[in-house]
């Protein structure tokens, strides 16, 4: 039972939602445990396997005597319905259950959409009942969310008694109580970056603030539970802490703080993931996140995948090595990580192309490390749970930020674009030209780049490492309550849309209520 495995692992308190999870009270302070980054290659369109080799992780690591907790992004109902799937892992080396928490869950999600939702209301009212603050409606800034792909919200007209405002949806994972909501370290901190949202401008094209419209109270009761990790279990019985923040190409793609710090409050070790590949989640968790834990991963672990490797390089997995090894270099020399390869083989991967790859990554003076977590759970993991608890007890790199705060906004981005992704230069359209001058009034903010998952540049269809680009930001969106800008690169978009076979339609029912077809 879910209460008796909180109660094992030191939680006093086990709030029951369903069978098999439970809400838990949040740490805001770590008190021993060493942190592990779990990142990626470059990804497609189902992903590289990074959450299936942190489940094994883990489930390695506690098989070895090593304390370790896991502390994982909640899924987000757009994927699960649409292309890539949900978030629980594969074959044996899941979190369960899987079903509950791909879906509904504990309702977080749905809590921070109804606070993003209320805020947006009370500024709609606060104009409709006289506008006291003088709200200008050509410069709203804040849109309402969904945890659906739904591409007919991203643009939406509607009046306000006679004033016409034009605005959008986001998806939820990509709203700004999203991400307030992972960042803040305490409950009274979570309510003050809440009433720090910049809602508006006014006719003097003075900014307007949630607090201003006294929203911040009422926003932060429906969050209230929402605010507390989630606790689930591997198929191995592994603790996990699954709480909020997918997406890390339109996010900042990272679980919770409070998650992880209550993590690693409870155990030796805390194995964590960032969202897509180093240049998304990885550079997010250690620009952003890591900057508000106040430490950086003990060691990071690079998935890395036959089938992906072969598709950056157009079938050719020398080429495709490319992309590897720029991702390594970004985790080992960009965020001065100490790194493990993992080799997530596939059941019908050929044994001497795996074995190149390894000779490959070996060749850039960096262990890799054959995993089967899908077909064989932790005890696929093991050589790597082995590599992994001997880099964390060595001495750290120097830790390294890819930007410091105190930088401008465009040095900021410029860095990101050629440190991380290997632009040559960065372009601006006049629109994001416009919204810099907006968002250089917020100095010492994190930059949180929503750009392709497929691709280091802005171009999906630009694979493998390239280089002498040019990066292209199209727009720029301010997010003051979670101490943030976020630059939209190319043709990025913030609300994505259903495919054509996306995954409900694999989905079925039964008359006794049994789900099936969630992956």
């Amino acid at each position: 039972m879910i209460e008796e495995l909180g109660q094992k692992w030191g939680f006093k308190n086990v709030y029951v939602r369903g069978n098999g999870f439970a809400k838990v009270d949040a740490a805001n302070a770590a008190k021993k445990g060493k942190l592990v980054l779990v990142t990626a290659m470059t990804s497609n369109k189902s992903g590289v396997g990074k959450s299936t080799i942190s489940i094994g992780l883990a489930d390695a690591m506690n098989s070895l005597g090593a304390k370790t907790m896991l502390a994982l992004r909640e899924p987000s109902m757009g994927p699960v319905f649409g292309v890539k799937g949900g978030a629980t892992g594969g074959g044996k080396s899941v979190i369960l259950p899987e079903n509950e928490i791909n879906l509904h869950f504990t309702g977080d999600f749905h809590a921070i959409a109804q606070a993003n939702n209320l805020l947006v209301s009370i500024l709609d009212n606060h104009i409709f009942q006289g506008n006291e603050l003088s709200v200008n409606t050509d410069k709203i800034y804040v849109k309402r969310c969904l945890d659906l792909n739904d591409r007919s919200l991203r643009e939406i007209s509607y009046k306000i008694g006679d004033k016409k405002v034009e605005s959008g949806f986001v998806i939820t994972a990509a709203s700004e109580v999203m991400a307030i909501t992972a960042l803040s370290r305490t409950f009274k901190e979570l309510k003050e970056n809440l009433g720090n949202i910049l809602v508006a401008e006014n006719v003097k094209g003075e900014p307007i603030f949630a607090r201003d419209l006294h929203a911040e109270d009422a926003m932060a009761i429906l969050l209230r539970e929402a605010f507390m990790p989630n606790l689930v279990s591997t198929m191995g019985g592994t603790p996990v802490l699954v709480h909020l923040g997918p997406f890390a190409n339109i996010a900042h793609g990272c679980n919770s703080v409070v998650a992880t710090l209550t993590a690693l409050s409870h155990a030796d070790f805390c194995v964590t993931e960032a969202g897509f590949g180093s240049d998304l989640g990885a550079e997010k968790f250690v620009d952003i996140k890591c900057r508000v834990l106040g430490r950086k991963p003990d060691a990071a672990v690079l998935v890395v995948t036959l089938k992906v490797v072969k598709e950056q390089g157009e079938g050719d997995i020398l080429k495709g090595f490319e992309n590897v090894k720029k991702h390594i270099k970004n985790c080992r020399e960009v965020f001065g990580l100490k790194t493990v390869v993992a080799l997530n083989k596939h059941s019908d991967d050929k044994k001497e192309e795996i074995n190149l790859l390894k000779t490959l990554c070996e060749k850039e003076g960096i262990k890799a490390v054959i995993c089967t977590a899908f077909t064989d759970g932790g005890a696929g993991c093991t050589a790597l749970a082995e590599e992994v608890i001997k880099l964390a007890a060595e001495k750290k790199k120097n830790e390294e930020f890819v930007y410091e705060l105190s930088d401008t906004l465009e040095k900021k981005i410029e860095k990101i674009a050629t440190r991380v992704y290997g632009a040559k230069k960065v372009e601006y359209s006049s629109v994001a030209k416009q919204k810099l001058a907006v968002a250089e009034k917020f100095p010492n903010f994190y930059v949180c780049i929503a750009k392709t998952q497929f691709s280091f540049s802005d171009d999906k269809n630009l694979l493998g490492a390239p280089s002498n680009f040019v990066f292209h930001i199209s727009d720029i969106e301010i997010r003051s309550g979670a101490k943030m800008i976020v630059p939209i690169a190319g043709k990025q978009l913030l609300m994505p849309g259903l495919a054509k076979r996306s995954n409900y339609l694999n989905m079925s029912i039964n008359d006794k209520g049994q789900v099936s077809g969630i992956m």
